[in-house]
């Protein structure tokens, strides 16, 4: 086998100082940041001439505007964002929290039953030759990790949400000074979310393991069997922030669009319009809160996965403790080479042109892959055995290192395609965006019909890119070599996160912009950080679908181990009704969401129109709209509304392997995640499009975007419409997607020994 060359001391040491790097990294990010002071005067940051724009005058001056009013009112919208942020989280966590406690005691009560709560020690699963600890343990310690994982993603959510409001108004300001400016700004507030995400994801789990460890012991099949709850707890959680968060920011955004941008030809973010905060406070809910929990998630089930299968592996077998926790050491080491990666946007090069915006932001993720694929070699050299044998469905497959870094690299390297090819669908520098564009000339009838087109044919490389390194990390290394590859697409999340995080603090810096009433100039600004914010926002869905993918087969792979299915036959009517079922539920959790938004949207236009028609001298600006009310009317809908998706996706896999047996979940499991990958892809891809065209035409930088334009124009109205059908399909079905493959293969993984013991009941009395 050989021997490992990092001592396990080194592991123990490696992981934590890692972590804790990480996590410093994210604090100093944000004292830099808070240097840009949210009041009046010069003070706003150390001066540094010629670096980033440190030397342009602040357009006020230049302009005669008064600078202390703009600097208060920022601060003033900063703060209602903030609370209306804030308030609308706590009061989802509470209605999650009860959910959460009462799913921590249904996991308590199905698995303690397996053995009919039992203290008593039993077989082992994988060799009956041994014993290990009792069914009754793997229920109290899956409860805890749940726990854990569950709070662990709320924390992440809510802690990115607290950065981007803190960021959003900081962002502006900048902006005065050069667009260089504003985008440090933006970028190294995505960055301390993104980081301390990644790092205290990998501390939680690091920890956990270990405190475990004392009770398990030797028994290291039970140990990492019951930390599969961690993932369970925050892709449950994930699910909630991501359904709520999506329908309370499409249903504003899309009440603020309609009545404002087509009925009363007032611009986006205009002060005027009643629901603009409320379309602010989504953008941070939404795409923040809700993006942070789900790369968390994604995280904590691939870890998860690859430390099932590798505990059932001669890692676990023979207590190898620096092999088995190389998923953890990929991670560790990612944070590095994100660290490293990040410098290069902030420090390393400068950006003087809003041309250079893009290109900088897409050089993170060439060279976070880059730097990481050194790194995986490195980790592969001396982390690993030179040959070792993985669990593949009964049988030990021998696999050699090399192989090994082959399965996390092509992972890595699928994420980079997956992330460009995204990008190449819904950047408005292409000509796919540029033709739905010009599909405006004729209305809004074929823009939709140019965007869905641009949709679907989006789906085919990332689909060949899942493929192959599918195939590839199978081939070499089974169900282990999935899990890791999904790990290497996830081994720079922190760059990830950042690059995403960055693209709603743009958006809500001109927001508040426009709201402030500062300078055109510095709108132009704004909106030109936001654009490129756009894609790289459809770039970070791209990468957790891509992930979702590798992460719910590889958790598949782990659950038909551990419920002792030696086959999946397509053509046994069990599996195939599963089958054709588990196809169908993404398109039933897509309808739910898009009627949702629907409903909640109507609700809004209704009021926005209402405020518009009664409120005596809000066209003209002397009067101030209701905000509070359209705030109210987004967090009621999206509370009301996210319980019924949720419960379709949490219950699935419980009534099924109860009745049906695991057999016919399996095929449910398959099912859901060939059809939810397609659809996650073409909605979300659709819907960049969809926003970009329109922006395109916004910002008329060529001389056809010109001619479509201006603000107004008929073109312009259909491009609006399509944006406004795009929302729901963006930024609340699709992403919300990637979240159902993957949790419901995880519920099916923890629960495995209860449905192996007494699941399939209609069919035993058949």
């Amino acid at each position: 086998m050989g021997a490992v060359i990092l001592p396990d001391l080194g592991t123990e040491i490696l992981i934590p100082v890692c972590a804790v790097i990480g996590i410093a990294f994210a604090l100093f990010q944000w004292l830099l940041v808070s240097k840009v002071k949210l009041t009046a005067g010069r003070d706003t940051a150390p001066e540094t001439p010629g670096k980033n724009g440190y030397n342009d005058s602040l357009i006020e001056e230049e302009e005669g505007i008064n600078d202390h009013n703009v600097v208060l009112k920022c601060a003033e919208i900063q703060n209602a964002i903030s609370e209306g942020s804030t308030s609308f989280l706590f009061t989802m966590y509470k209605y999650v929290g009860i959910f959460m406690v009462a799913f921590a005691i249904l996991i308590f009560l199905f698995l303690g039953s397996v053995e009919g709560f039992s203290t008593s020690h039993q077989p082992c699963t994988y060799d009956e030759t041994k014993m290990c600890k009792p069914a009754l343990a793997t229920a109290i310690f899956s409860t805890i990790s749940f726990v854990l994982g569950g709070i662990t993603s709320v924390i992440s959510g809510f802690l990115g949400m607290k950065i981007a409001t803190y960021a959003n108004a900081r962002t502006t300001l900048e902006a005065r000074k050069g667009v260089g400016k504003a985008f440090i700004t933006a970028f190294r507030s995505g960055a301390v979310m993104g980081f301390l995400l990644a790092a205290n994801g990998l501390l939680v789990l690091y920890i956990t393991i270990n405190l475990f460890k004392i009770y398990y012991g030797d028994d290291w099949g039970g140990l990492f069997e019951a930390i599969t709850g961690y993932g369970l707890g925050g892709s449950s959680m994930a699910l909630f922030g991501r359904v709520g968060g999506g329908i309370y920011t499409k249903a504003a955004d899309v009440g603020a669009d309609l009545v404002g941008k087509v009925e009363r030809n007032i611009p986006e973010d205009d002060p005027r319009n009643p629901a603009v905060i409320a379309d602010n406070v989504g953008d941070n809910v939404g795409d923040i809160a809700g993006m942070g929990s789900d790369l968390f998630g994604s995280y904590a089930e691939a870890s998860c996965a690859a430390l099932v299968v590798a505990s059932i592996s001669s890692f676990g077998i023979n207590h190898e403790f620096t092999a088995m926790l190389f998923p953890l050491i990929i991670s560790s080491v990612g944070l590095l080479v994100c660290l490293l990666t990040t410098l290069f946007a902030t420090d390393f090069f400068e950006i003087k042109l809003v041309k250079e915006i893009e290109p900088a932001l897409k050089k993170q993720l060439v060279i976070s892959t880059v730097l990481m694929t050194v790194g995986i070699a490195i980790v592969s050299w001396i982390a690993l055995p030179s040959t070792f044998t993985i669990f593949n469905f009964g049988e030990q497959k021998v696999v050699k290192n090399w192989q090994l870094f082959l399965c996390v690299s092509v992972g890595l390297w699928a994420g980079l395609i997956i992330g460009f090819v995204t990008e190449y669908y819904t950047s408005n520098a292409y000509s796919p965006v540029q033709d739905v564009a010009d599909s405006c000339r004729t209305g809004a009838a074929t823009n939709v019909i140019f965007g869905l087109a641009l949709g679907y044919k989006s789906v085919i490389i990332p689909i060949f890119a899942i493929a192959i390194s599918i195939f590839v990390s199978f081939s070499f290394a089974a169900m282990y070599g999935v899990a890791v590859a999904a790990l290497g697409m996830l081994s720079t999340i922190a760059t990830g996160l950042a690059i995403d995080a960055y693209g709603p603090i743009s958006d809500n810096a001109g927001g508040i912009a426009e709201m402030a009433g500062m300078s055109h100039r510095i709108r132009e600004r704004t909106d030109a950080l936001d654009a490129a914010g756009n894609t790289t926002a459809a770039i970070g869905k791209g990468f957790a679908i891509g992930s979702a993918a590798l992460v719910s087969l590889a958790l598949f792979g782990a659950f038909v181990s551990r419920a002792g299915v030696t086959t999946v036959d397509v053509l046994t009517p069990k599996v195939f009704i599963g089958l054709i079922v588990g196809a169908m539920l993404p398109y039933w959790f897509s309808a739910m969401t898009m009627k949702s938004v629907g409903s909640a949207a109507l609700k809004m236009v209704e009021e926005v129109r209402r405020q518009f028609n009664t409120i005596p001298g809000l066209m003209e600006g002397t009067a101030k709209p209701d905000y509070a009310t359209c705030v109210t009317i987004s967090t009621d809908a999206s509370i009301k509304e996210m319980i019924p998706p949720g419960a379709l996706v949490m219950l699935t896999p419980l009534i099924v392997g109860i009745f049906f047996g695991v057999e016919t979940l399996s095929g449910v499991l398959a099912g859901s995640l060939v059809s939810g990958v397609q659809i996650a892809i073409s909605a979300s891809n659709t819907g960049g499009a969809w926003d970009n065209a329109k922006k395109y035409i916004e910002a008329g930088a060529s001389e056809h975007a010109r001619s479509l334009g201006p603000k107004g124009s008929d073109p312009h109205k259909a491009a609006v419409i399509g944006d406004t059908i795009g929302d729901p399909l963006k930024d609340t079905s699709g992403p919300s997607l990637n979240i159902l493959i993957k949790l419901m293969a995880v519920e099916s993984l923890v629960f495995a020994p209860f449905f192996a013991t007494h699941g399939g009941l209609l069919f035993k009395f058949w």
